[in-house]
């Protein structure tokens, strides 16, 4: 651990077994259990959790966005719409590299980008 640097993060969940299923399936994080309300995962770049919630984040209503990277967008969203999310932003380009905007099973939206 690094003093000052984002450490931790962490999400609703209106369904932990589902959102659990998907990153597992479509990301290979792992996860740990701390009881029916509260999940933590790791092997995701950064550490986080799920804790049962009926809330959800998304960018329209002013959460942070997560963006996940790739090196290969469309291979990567082809996996996150097999493992059961929802495509919410389709691949656009921005200054720098291309990304979509996925919704995870419990609702929480995140994105992935990449720069090839």
């Amino acid at each position: 651990m690094t003093h000052h640097t984002l450490n931790y993060v962490e999400f609703a969940a209106a369904d932990l077994a589902a959102t659990q299923a998907f990153f597992e399936s479509a990301f290979g994080w792992q996860f740990q259990s701390y009881g029916p309300e509260y999940v933590a995962f790791c092997e995701s770049g950064l550490e986080g959790g799920f804790f049962q919630s009926n809330l959800v984040a998304s960018q329209a209503q002013g959460a942070p966005l997560l963006v996940l990277y790739s090196d290969d967008l469309e291979q990567t969203q082809q996996v996150v719409e097999q493992a059961g999310a929802t495509i919410n932003k389709a691949i656009f380009s921005f200054p720098g590299g291309r990304r979509f905007h996925f919704i995870e099973p419990s609702g929480n939206e995140l994105a992935v980008w990449s720069d090839k």
